[in-house]
């Protein structure tokens, strides 16, 4: 696909256990098939497990913890789902800082199902409209973001879908807003 190539970009993926797998390995696979270096982040070392709904899913390696991860050394995030991954991450001052500062540089962060309670608790939702799983608009609506029920919703930076049927929309969103990044980026 003409304009999606994303060699050479470094995107990290935050996570912990209990991340909706499909919501991982999908984007993932779809990022490094577009020629972009991908690294899994997360508060320890080791391996975190992925669940497929309620069903226990994969182990995933960890490239990096949040304590050795630099946001400057990368160039784009992204923030899967599952409700005990982004339940836990979002308490993490660690991720908090990361996708701060990420969105500090302008950097694009792509976004899916609970994720966004990550960026509902680093304070950067205000007067940002997204979407995500249903369950989680009220908590977006209260840190001052307008919530919208739709497939897919770009909003400058950042990417975000409700949840794995939106899949497919989800990581050509991403794609098209990373490799713009890029462009951009290169002034």
């Amino acid at each position: 696909m003409q304009g999606t190539n994303l060699q050479g970009m470094r995107v990290a993926i935050l996570a912990t256990d209990y991340f909706e797998q499909v919501e991982l390995s999908e984007p993932k696979k779809a990022l490094e098939e577009a020629g972009a270096r991908t690294a899994i982040v997360a508060p320890k070392a080791g391996q975190i497990q992925g669940v497929n709904h309620v069903e226990k899913g994969d182990s995933f390696p960890v490239d990096l913890t949040l304590q050795q991860a630099n946001p400057d050394e990368f160039d784009a995030v992204l923030l899967p789902g599952g409700a005990l991954n982004a339940d836990a991450l979002r308490v993490q001052r660690e991720a908090q800082e990361f996708v701060r500062r990420i969105d500090a540089a302008g950097k694009p962060i792509a976004v899916i199902c609970h994720g966004p309670w990550l960026l509902v608790s680093a304070g950067l939702v205000r007067g940002r409209t997204l979407t995500s799983y249903h369950t989680i608009q009220d908590d977006i609506r209260n840190a001052g973001g307008n919530w919208v029920d739709q497939e897919v919703v770009r909003d400058r930076n950042w990417v975000s879908s409700r949840s794995p049927r939106d899949l497919p929309a989800f990581n050509r969103a991403m794609i098209e807003l990373f490799a713009q990044s890029r462009v951009s980026a290169r002034g």
